[in-house]
């Protein structure tokens, strides 16, 4: 019986037995602590940071219009919200619309899933981390980072909306670092839908109830946050974002 070992993707790189890193890409550059030899060695790690956004540029620039989706790695495939995630990418791709997500397993799977079965374009973009698992089977289009920085740059630079699904940390920091950067004006405005009400919902009445009656946000800031359940409405929701306002018809005086 062959024995299964553990397999790792350093960006571009696979690892596995003992050619696995004790420590991640992220974890080496962030570390504060230990030798002064990080003097001579960050500036060389400029150029593989470099790298990932060329990269990641160079493959995403034709993409055309795409919308991300996020949600939690670990929700199984019998659960309610894989199946929503499914038909969200499916329904997004038939309105011709990449699929963007994590290229993870659970609702990242589920969306990937969606958009590739529909014969659409499917994107994964994958990191680096201790216990990831690679980029799941229907990715069509995949760029595995080291850095998060570098990933996140590529979802807000080439998608014309967001779709939260239920998720945990990681999903929890790709929803605000999108809204901050949206109300900071770092980036143009676009959509974000939180998809599943019974998840959400107390975290909007929060939102509601503390940062905005205390006046740390404004309105418009909640404003921008659409709860919902409706997966119609979510994907006319990106269709009516990215459809440009039609132009009023010049007045034709009379006789001319």
């Amino acid at each position: 019986m062959s024995r299964k070992f553990e397999r790792r993707h350093t960006g571009p790189v696979v690892r596995s037995r003992d050619m696995v890193l004790p420590t991640t890409t992220d974890q080496r550059l962030l570390a504060s602590r230990g030798p002064s030899d990080w003097v001579h060695t960050d500036p060389w790690r400029v150029l593989r940071i470099q790298s990932e956004f060329v990269e990641g540029f160079g493959t995403l620039a034709e993409l055309g219009p795409a919308v991300s989706v996020f949600g939690s790695a670990r929700t199984s495939a019998d659960h309610p919200m894989y199946a929503a995630a499914e038909t969200l990418g499916r329904r997004l791709s038939e309105a011709n619309f990449a699929v963007m997500t994590g290229g993870g397993p659970g609702i990242m799977e589920a969306a990937n899933k969606g958009a590739c079965e529909a014969g659409g374009v499917s994107v994964g973009l994958g990191i680096e981390l201790p216990f990831e698992t690679g980029l799941n089977d229907y990715v069509t289009l995949g760029i595995n980072f080291r850095y998060f920085f570098a990933r996140k740059t590529m979802f807000l630079k080439y998608s014309q909306g967001f779709v939260v699904l239920p998720g945990g940390y990681g999903t929890f920091d790709e929803l605000f670092e999108a809204l901050t950067l949206v109300q900071t004006r770092k980036v143009v405005d676009f959509p974000v839908v939180l998809f599943g009400s019974a998840y959400w919902q107390g975290l909007k009445d929060w939102i509601i109830n503390q940062p905005l009656a205390d006046g740390y946000i404004h309105d418009v800031d909640v404003e921008r946050l659409v709860v919902t359940d409706d997966i119609d409405q979510t994907v006319e929701i990106m269709v009516k974002a990215n459809t440009p306002p039609e132009r009023p018809t010049p007045a034709v005086a009379d006789g001319q």
